[in-house]
């Protein structure tokens, strides 16, 4: 499964680097000169960091296949993509990542079925969306008091819904 680290924007100059939306926790890691990154659409990739920095708080990265202002132009809009077994388990046990999460059966703590999480948003609270048969989509509040089990191995996580959330 890719996961996508960054988002190319705009052109930034004339020597070719480009302004890329980040969408990872540590792009020093992600972005490092000499990484060879993975695009969406693949055919764009994949390539290689030549440098980057920070301009104004925005990630600025130098490709080594992008020599200009024109070239940095033909990728806007491409994602910057990682296969996620590069990504490092954590350490921490109540921490998970989406790809972890996407797939998982849900279920109530009486054992009802629910449905399957789809999706993971980050609005501020992270929110589960639960695909169910029939209806719509719940999204479900991931925190401890309401998803007090995630079983990866089973392929299941538990739910303890207020009434009403479902």
């Amino acid at each position: 499964m890719q996961l996508v680290v960054g988002r190319i924007g705009r052109p930034h100059g004339v020597r070719g680097e480009v302004t890329v939306e980040v969408r990872t926790d540590d792009p020093e890691l992600r972005f490092a000169p000499g990484t060879a990154i993975a695009t969406d659409p693949a055919d764009r990739g994949p390539l290689v960091v030549a440098g980057r920095r920070w301009h104004k708080g925005v990630l600025l990265v130098a490709f080594e296949e992008v020599p200009d202002r024109n070239a940095a132009e033909e990728l806007r809009g491409t994602m910057l993509v990682i296969d996620s077994a590069d990504v490092e388990p954590s350490d921490d046990p109540d921490e998970f990542h989406d790809h972890q999460l996407i797939g998982l059966t849900v279920v109530t703590v009486a054992g009802e079925h629910v449905g399957e999480v789809e999706d993971v948003l980050h609005h501020g609270q992270d929110l589960l969306v639960v695909k169910r048969k029939g209806q719509d989509e719940a999204l479900i509040p991931f925190v401890k008091a309401l998803v007090p089990e995630v079983d990866l191995e089973a392929g299941r996580l538990v739910v303890d819904p207020p009434e009403g959330l479902l």
